[in-house]
């Protein structure tokens, strides 16, 4: 019994120091946020919208995007060629015409007669007009392609969400199974 008695007053003292060795601290809780923040300016599409209307290609370099820009110079310079190339031609047209209107038989197109001379000019009238509205687009694709460029910029893209094509053979059958994984990391 005495050692019993022993044991008791023994971890009786133990455990009242245990208790009495503790300190209590003032700590004020904090929760943080585990998930990076990106700072997301929701201007960046309309600033490199901007930029491309005030100077086309200047909205890609905004988004460091600089391949594209001598595509953007390609398409618009190709069709503003095309436009004073079919404009020059059209007026050539127009001035034989006239001239031979007014009784005139010494002008370039002499091998031509009314009826071509007429259907040369709707031809590159036509052409002219369908270049003019062609770098038109262009120059609105482009303003177009700044904003969604600088909108998807702000998307996270990373490991944590990721979309794979699968093709696992089959062990009892031996034909290839073919799936689609879709992962979602926390």
């Amino acid at each position: 019994m005495n050692k019993t008695v022993f044991i008791c007053l023994f971890l009786i003292s133990i455990g009242n120091t245990a208790i009495f060795s503790q300190t209590k601290k003032n700590v004020d809780l904090m929760t943080t946020d585990s998930l990076k923040s990106n700072d997301i300016d929701p201007l960046t599409p309309a600033k490199a919208a901007f930029y491309s209307a005030i100077l086309p290609g200047l909205g890609q370099a905004y988004n460091k995007k600089y391949w594209k820009i001598p595509l953007v110079y390609a398409a618009i310079g190709t069709t503003l060629y095309f436009y004073t190339d079919s404009n020059k031609k059209y007026n050539l047209y127009r001035d034989a015409y006239k001239r031979r209107l007014e009784g005139y038989t010494d002008d370039k197109y002499d091998y031509l007669d009314n009826n071509r001379l007429i259907t040369g000019q709707k031809f590159y009238q036509r052409n002219r007009d369908l270049s003019a509205l062609m770098a038109v687009g262009f120059y609105v694709l482009n303003i177009i392609d700044a904003n969604v460029d600088a909108a998807l910029i702000q998307f996270n893209v990373n490991e944590n969400l990721s979309l794979k094509p699968n093709i696992n053979p089959n062990d009892v059958t031996f034909k290839t199974n073919v799936g689609l994984t879709v992962n979602y990391n926390f």
